[in-house]
């Protein structure tokens, strides 16, 4: 919408309007005095046509008189030569003077005269020339002494004279009128002169005092142009941003809606099998073997549920401050077992980057998960470059590429010399379960998961890749402002509980819920349960001896936050650990840990269950 007109600017625009409106008046005025002269240029040269017309007319008569006269004294035939074209001529000449002046009624009744007394000479002349043929010259010569001639040739003349002074005196009136137009053309320039200059002058003052009004208008309506011009760039980027929102949105609903039920299950499985290892003391029958089967089932199953989880942003992340060169140098003896021996790993780091503020574990996940697509592209070997710098993505970069905003990011860039790809596969390569390897060899969530970690850090991922060429993917993720510190993160460990330490599990899930209690047991803890919020609370309020409260996120009617915000009320110095496989943006909001919260995803095996217990009771 155009800014309103500020008060401060009536009068330029009222000003402009007289303006204008004179300025109209002027060109109007104009035209029609310029439309007026030309037509009364147009009369004067009509005058003028007459007038030679008629010279040309009394020049015919006196030529035709002149090869008369000559034949009649000579009885030379050559003198009539020039008689009969005068004649023919003469005539015409009388019908062009007819013809122009029908605008004149007394011109016309004048010009019917002119022809009476042309016909009459001509009648003398030819009547002389017929004697002289007939050979009676004495005849003819008598008729011309008669003067009869001489008195037609006079009238003839006398008829052309005062026509001509007619006309001359129409020209002299339009003359007139001519220079009147042009004397009122020039006064009226000069007063329209006038008049402009000194609403110029009125304007040029009131603009003075509205430069800051003008200003801001200009500067609101460049502002509604530039949302104007975005607003037509975003909607060219509609419908394939629309397309790759609703896939997402689709494996969101999709993944979201069972990852609850499916990591509470895999976490019973976990736990089952874990305590199964731990109590058993023979390995009687060979059932150790079919536990690890079991065990690693679950430990991919669960990783299968992150990876749908990370492409639909609804992973919990741990943030904390990174320097990708240092995690990349730890990376260096785990990417080297996991991509073998035949590919050559080179790092070329920058001096001085930046930190960023990411997920430490999840962006290891995703360099690896890209590291093994460029080990895949070279199965015979070849060189994989780690790359990492500090870059700027422009207004002019961001325009082309909607999903990221200006600014300055910490780049991860992983080249490979592999096969490279076509640009239909690399629109897909982001794509759940979309996958280029044979079946069997590869789910096609990789590309995927490290798409919605980057997105969810609120970072960007692009590709590059020509077939025969390599593949290039490349990481941004926003620079770190402040100082921020590095943390370590402590490797699980088993760690043993003290009976003393009383901790109270919240699980609407019976299954889950008994194998939580079994497993902090296990660990050396006094265990109570509930299977509700209400329920526990009441449990807290007959035990006071409750160390901490492990609940579960996602439960009916009231949910694992509000049940936590409830107990600290009754008891300030509580302990309070999280744990679920789908967070509802109760604990986790914008796919982030809310600050002073204790979290572990399900599942959990009983190594992870205790470190992260026993670090939240020693807080």
């Amino acid at each position: 919408m155009v800014p309103s007109q500020p008060k401060t600017l009536a009068p330029l625009y009222w000003g402009a309007i007289v303006t204008t409106i004179i300025a109209a008046a002027i060109t109007l005025a104009i035209f029609w005095l310029g439309g007026r002269a030309q037509n009364e240029d147009e009369w004067i040269r009509h005058t003028l046509a007459v007038r030679a017309e008629l010279h040309d007319i009394h020049a015919l008569v006196l030529r035709a008189e002149s090869s008369q006269r000559g034949y009649l004294l000579t009885g030379r035939s050559d003198y009539l030569s020039n008689y009969t074209p005068a004649l023919s001529a003469l005539h015409d000449a009388v019908n062009r003077v007819d013809t122009l002046v029908r605008d004149n009624a007394w011109q016309v009744e004048a010009i019917g005269i002119l022809r009476q007394r042309i016909s009459d000479k001509l009648e003398e002349m030819q009547t002389t020339i017929d004697e002289r043929n007939a050979g009676r010259a004495d005849a003819a010569l008598a008729l011309v002494n008669t003067d009869r001639g001489k008195l037609a040739t006079a009238a003839v003349k006398d008829q052309i004279d005062a026509m001509v002074q007619t006309e001359n005196a129409l020209l002299a009136q339009r003359e007139v009128a001519v220079t009147s137009f042009v004397f009122f053309l020039q006064v009226g320039s000069a007063i329209a002169f006038l008049l402009i200059g000194g609403l110029g002058l009125l304007v040029a003052y009131f603009a003075r005092r509205s430069l800051t009004a003008i200003q801001s208008a200009n500067f609101q309506l460049s502002a509604a142009n530039q949302n104007l011009r975005d607003e037509i760039n975003q909607r060219e980027r509609a419908e394939s941003q629309l397309r790759q929102s609703q896939k997402m949105d689709a494996i969101g609903q999709l993944t979201g809606g069972i990852a609850h039920d499916f990591n509470n299950m895999l976490g019973v499985l976990t736990g089952s099998l874990d305590m199964m290892r731990r109590r058993m003391k023979t390995d009687e029958f060979g059932i150790g073997r079919f536990i690890d089967a079991a065990m690693k089932a679950t430990e991919r199953s669960a990783a299968l549920t992150q990876r749908l989880l990370a492409f639909a942003r609804q992973q919990p992340l741990s943030p904390e401050p990174v320097d990708a060169n240092r995690l990349i140098a730890e990376m260096s003896e785990l990417l080297r077992s996991t991509l073998g021996e035949h590919i050559q790993i080179e790092t070329v780091t920058a001096a001085g980057l930046w930190r960023t503020n990411v997920d430490a574990h999840q962006l290891e996940n995703a360099i690896v998960n890209v590291a093994l697509n460029a080990r895949d592209a070279m199965p015979d070997g070849g060189k994989l470059t780690i790359e990492t710098a500090n870059v700027y993505l422009d207004e002019d970069y961001c325009r082309d590429n909607g999903d990221v905003a200006p600014g300055q990011f910490v780049m991860v860039a992983v080249s490979d010399e592999g096969a490279g790809m076509d640009a239909q596969i690399v629109t897909r390569v982001f794509d759940p379960f979309f996958t280029t390897k044979p079946a069997g060899k590869g789910t096609g969530l990789g590309l995927s998961q490290v798409y919605g970690f980057i997105k969810q850090s609120q970072g960007h991922v692009k590709i590059y890749s020509e077939l025969g060429t390599g593949t290039t993917v490349k990481i941004y993720l926003p620079r770190l402002h402040g100082r921020g510190d590095e943390i370590k993160r402590p490797v699980p460990h088993e760690v043993k509980g003290d009976a003393s330490e009383t901790i109270l599990v919240v699980e609407d899930d019976p299954l889950m819920r008994r194998l939580s209690t079994d497993l902090l047991r296990e660990l050396g803890y006094t265990v109570i349960e509930s299977e509700s919020g209400a329920e526990a609370l009441t449990l807290l309020d007959a035990t006071p001896g409750v160390t901490l409260l492990f609940t579960d996120v996602v439960m009916p009617e009231m949910n694992g936050k509000r049940l936590a915000e409830a107990a600290l009320q009754r008891r300030p110095d509580l302990k309070i650990l999280f744990t679920t496989g789908y967070t509802r943006n109760a604990v986790v909001h914008g796919g982030v840990l809310d600050p002073d919260i204790n979290f572990i995803t399900k599942p959990f095996a009983i190594r992870q269950l205790a470190s992260k217990v026993r670090a939240v009771l020693d807080l």
